[in-house]
């Protein structure tokens, strides 16, 4: 537990991406050695950064619905760590948020995750999380693999109002993954 709480009060003022960040670094994310469910996304976004938490924001409203549980489960650090592969909000781009810095990623990831082996389900959600721990290859192709990876990971599209496209697109998604999904999230909570 010692361990835990020295990096996570490392992460709390690293000062890594500084000079290329928007904004005064402020890393968020939610970790415990207990956790069973891992959410490993691309970076938090304005409006988590304005709250201090992950997911306050429409993208994590439907998050929730997609893993059937509620804002208090979805925030017990017990039950979901949150640790996307950067810590930072890392500004807008062109076309939605920037790409997360790997150097957060390359310097946190590998130290915090081994601080917890109970960690039963990944869900990666994004390319950047999904190319992370899974395989790099296109979110749609690892999203229709979901019965290869199962139980132990997932990827899911990123749940941003950006991506209606391509839920319409893809109505297999919320009629056939999504049942998978909320029962082996029922199982582990």
């Amino acid at each position: 537990m010692a361990e835990l709480a020295t990096v996570l009060a490392q992460i709390e003022r690293c000062q890594l991406c500084a000079d290329n960040l928007p904004d005064a670094p402020k890393p968020i994310l939610q970790f415990s050695s207990q956790a069973k469910i891992l959410l490993a996304g691309q970076a938090p976004g304005r409006l988590a950064r304005l709250h201090g938490r992950p997911f306050a924001d429409p993208s994590g409203e439907l998050l929730r619905r997609w893993l059937g549980v509620n804002e208090q489960q979805f925030y017990d650090p017990s039950c979901f760590a949150i640790v996307p592969m950067a810590f930072c909000f890392p500004g807008r781009g062109k076309s939605g948020d920037n790409p997360p810095p790997v150097i957060c990623q390359q310097t946190w990831h590998q130290r915090l995750l081994a601080l917890n082996s109970n960690i039963q389900l990944t869900i990666c959600i994004g390319s950047y999380a999904q190319q992370f721990h899974m395989a790099k290859q296109s979110v749609t192709t690892l999203v229709q693999q979901y019965q290869q990876w199962l139980p132990s990971k997932i990827a899911l599209p990123h749940p941003s109002p950006r991506n209606r496209y391509w839920l319409a697109q893809n109505p297999w998604f919320e009629q056939e993954v999504i049942p998978q999904l909320q029962a082996r999230v029922a199982s582990l909570i």
